[in-house]
C-alpha cells in the first residue's frame, strides 16, 4: 500500500524500542511526520516517553491540519490513510520475554498490526578491559543482542502478515575495535551478524537491515571536547546528528524488500 503524497508511511504501523529520547525519539518523530502510526517503548524513562508522545501528537496534528487545508482547496476529502497518525507509549523490558510479549500485544490491539520494527533500545558503557566484570558483559549483551532477538521473534507473525521491515540499531563499534568498550563492541558486532542471518532466515516476507551510527553529537556538554577531536578525524569534518540517523532509518523503513541484510554506517566516513 503506497502512502499518501508527502507521507510515505501513511497507513503503516511502526514500533520503536527505547524511543523516549535520543536517537529513538528522532526516528519516531520522523516516522510520524511521514504518516505512520508510532508506538514507542520505554523502560525507566516514563517522563521522557510522555514528553515524546506529546511531541509526536503535535506533529501528527500539524501535518493532518495541513493536509486537510490542502484537500479543502482541492475540493476533495481525506482518505482513511491520510487521517491523523496515532501514537502510543508502552513500558517494556526488551530482555524479558513476558514484558516483550505484553508490549507487542498492546501495540497490535491498539493499531491492528506492525509493519516496521526498529530495535533501538540499547546500552553503552565505557570500561577498561582489565576492569570488565561478567555482569558488565552479560548486561550489555542482554540489551543489545538478546533484546532485538526477543522483540523480533515476538513481532514476527505480525511483520510476516504485512511483509514488514526490521531495522536494528548497530554501531561503528561493531566494526572498529575500541579498547575500553570490549563488551559493547562485541555486542554490536553480534547484532550486525544477527541482521545478516535474519535477512536470510526471514526472506522473502521480511526485510532486515541495520543502521550503524558513528560519532553522533547529541549536545552533551561532558562530551564536547571529545566530539571536537572526533570531528577532525572524520572525512566529512563533522560529527553526525540524530537527524542523520533518523534519515537512514527512514530509508530502510520505506525501501524495497529487495534491499535486505545491509549494514549502513552513518559515520561520515570515519570507519573507512
Amino acid at each position: 500500500m503506497r502512502g499518501a503524497e508527502g507521507k510515505p508511511l501513511a497507513g503503516k504501523v511502526a514500533l520503536i524500542t527505547g524511543a523516549g529520547k535520543r536517537l529513538g525519539k528522532a526516528a519516531a518523530l520522523a516516522m510520524v511526520g511521514a504518516g505512520a502510526d508510532v508506538a514507542i517503548t520505554f523502560l525507566h524513562s516514563e517522563r521522557a516517553a510522555k514528553r515524546t508522545v506529546k511531541e509526536l501528537e503535535q506533529i501528527s496534528l500539524r501535518t493532518s491540519v495541513v493536509k486537510h487545508l490542502q484537500k479543502a482547496k482541492e475540493g476533495t476529502e481525506l482518505s482513511r490513510n491520510e487521517n491523523r497518525a496515532r501514537v502510543l507509549a508502552v513500558q517494556c523490558d526488551v530482555t524479558d520475554p513476558e514484558s516483550v510479549r505484553a508490549a507487542i500485544n498492546t501495540v497490535v490491539q491498539k493499531f491492528g498490526g506492525i509493519d516496521i520494527l526498529v530495535n533501538n533500545a540499547g546500552n553503552y558503557e565505557t570500561v577498561a578491559f582489565k576492569d570488565l566484570k561478567l555482569q558488565n558483559w552479560d548486561a550489555i549483551f542482554a540489551t543489545n543482542v538478546r533484546g532485538p532477538f526477543l522483540v523480533s521473534k515476538e513481532a514476527l507473525p505480525h511483520l510476516r502478515q504485512r511483509r514488514g521491515h526490521i531495522i536494528h540499531l548497530g554501531s561503528l563499534g561493531g566494526l572498529r575495535p575500541w579498547k575500553s568498550h570490549a563488551h559493547y563492541c562485541s555486542s554490536k558486532a553480534a547484532l550486525h551478524m544477527l541482521t545478516k542471518v535474519m535477512a536470510k532466515a526471514l526472506a522473502p516476507q521480511i526485510a532486515v537491515n541495520c543502521v550503524a551510527p558513528g560519532m553522533i553529537d547529541q549536545g552533551e556538554k561532558s562530551a564536547a571536547e571529545f566530539m571536537k577531536r572526533m570531528a577532525k578525524q572524520t572525512p566529512m569534518q563533522r560529527n553526525g546528528t540524530a537527524a542523520d540517523v533518523a534519515a537512514a532509518v527512514m530509508f530502510f523503513a520505506s525501501a524495497p524488500h529487495f534491499i535486505t541484510g545491509q549494514i549502513m554506517f552513518v559515520d561520515g566516513g570515519l570507519g573507512l
